[in-house]
């Protein structure tokens, strides 16, 4: 399925990966259009999230990955640290105050990622920013 991703000024285009991450993009599905800010990551390197606190999408592990390349969107389901959606734009291990995660990989963008850097890079010197996941108008 396309995604569209408006972050910023900018949008960008997108697809669940619903083979590779079933529950994870049923789950979201469900929510959308989902609506939130991201902040800069904190430990985990050139990377921006979404943090939801306690919410739960109600999912497990499945497709995850302590190492998103450029694109790579994850969901952190909870656990031992608050339930997040990370964006990477460049190098990211990731993890949190209490040590390394892993986040189900389960939406992939495709295009412009030459400015989702700028996006990470607006996020770290400017602050928070607005972001919106929605199905593609084909």
């Amino acid at each position: 399925m396309k995604l569209t991703i408006t972050a910023s000024p900018y949008v960008f285009d997108a697809v669940l990966e619903t083979e590779k991450a079933p529950h994870t993009s049923k789950a979201f599905l469900e929510r959308m259009p989902f609506e939130g800010k991201i902040v800069h990551v904190r430990w985990s390197g050139e990377g921006v999230w979404i943090p939801l606190g306690d919410f739960d999408f109600g999912v497990n592990y499945e497709n995850h990955t302590s190492h998103p390349a450029p694109g790579h969107v994850i969901l952190y389901p909870g656990g031992i640290s608050e339930t997040e959606i990370l964006i990477a734009y460049g190098g990211v291990a990731f993890s949190s105050k209490v040590g390394q995660l892993a986040g189900n990989h389960f939406i992939t963008i495709t295009s412009g990622l030459d400015k989702l850097y700028e996006v990470g890079r607006k996020t770290l010197w400017e602050g928070a920013q607005s972001i919106r996941f929605e199905a593609a108008q084909i």
